[in-house]
């Protein structure tokens, strides 16, 4: 199994890293699953030079900063498409974004399952995210109480 690994990044305190990094070792040490951390694949995708100025280049230079971040979309998007399952948080932070909106959709669309863990009331999330949700969990350890019996 290959998991993506949706939820906030640009405007998550940690840059989305802290739950994805608690998640993996989980996905891949008891469960055997390969897992998609777009917080420690997206920059590798980008020069040095889109690295170190692309969140700056959204005010000083549009047409530079879309350049960079396609790039990320493009990416993203093509991994997404050959992954078994989308393991997204869904916190206060998703929702500034717009990445994840658009990726729980590709996911829905191309019928790969999405497992949503809401860190916010359901009240709060949107009828299109919720719509996408194959399955919707109350937290962390609840989604992997879940994949574990699905894995059995």
């Amino acid at each position: 199994m290959f998991a993506y690994l949706a939820g906030a990044i640009e405007h998550a305190p940690d840059g989305g890293e802290g739950w994805r990094r608690d998640l993996i070792p989980f996905l891949r040490d008891e469960l055997g699953w390969d897992a998609y951390d777009p917080t420690a694949e997206e920059a590798q995708w980008l020069t040095d030079e889109e690295r170190a100025n692309f969140r700056h280049w959204k005010r000083s230079d549009l047409p530079r900063f879309q350049t960079a971040v396609r790039k990320v979309i493009t990416k993203d998007l093509a991994t997404l498409q050959r992954s078994d399952i989308v393991l997204c948080l869904w916190d206060e932070h998703v929702i500034r974004g717009g990445g994840t909106h658009g990726e729980l959709t590709m996911a829905y669309h191309l019928g790969i399952p999405v497992h949503l863990v809401l860190a916010v009331n359901i009240e709060e999330v949107s009828s299109w995210v919720l719509g996408c949700a194959t399955e919707v969990h109350e937290s962390i350890e609840a989604l992997r109480e879940r994949l574990s019996a699905l894995s059995r």
